[in-house]
């Protein structure tokens, strides 16, 4: 015959072997409080949008190392960017522009502008670094996203 204590016995466990499941229980409930609790925070507060993204851009720096002496910029995509300024040993005089500008100290470039700088207008320096800066307006954010260095240009 099948006797039911010995059943129940075999099924439950004894006093020692049943407590160890509920505090199993509890540490894994409190556990997920917790996660939920903050998946719900971040929700409610927003606070994963103040994270800002970086500039991006697509820009062709090109140095002409001949007597001659040019330094080619061109943009070839905005990507989340507004516009995109030139930076480094880039002189506030004149260069040949696509954009139609030939102060380089204002220029803001966009797709498919093209700039070109010469030793003897739009480079301060016979050697020296031009960088190119993906801009957003709307929350100030400034990335270089191209750079180039040039040397020796003969006079």
């Amino acid at each position: 015959m099948i006797d039911g204590k010995s059943i129940r016995n075999k099924l439950i466990g004894d006093e020692q072997e049943r407590a160890v499941s509920p505090v199993i229980g509890v540490i894994l409930m409190v556990a997920i409080t917790v996660i939920l609790a903050a998946v719900i925070a971040a929700f409610v507060l927003d606070l994963g949008g103040s994270v800002g993204q970086e500039a991006q851009a697509g820009v062709n720096i090109e140095v002409d190392e001949t007597a001659k002496g040019n330094v080619s910029v061109e943009v070839t995509s905005l990507g989340n960017s507004d516009h995109v300024e030139l930076s480094g040993d880039v002189s506030g005089d004149a260069a040949a522009s696509s954009t139609g500008t030939t102060n380089t100290s204002k220029m803001e470039l966009g797709v498919g502008d093209t700039v070109r700088l010469q030793k003897d207008s739009g480079l301060s320096e016979s050697s020296g670094t031009v960088t190119a800066v993906a801009v957003i307006q709307e929350s100030e954010t400034r990335t270089q996203v191209a750079s180039e260095d040039y040397e020796g240009f003969s006079s």
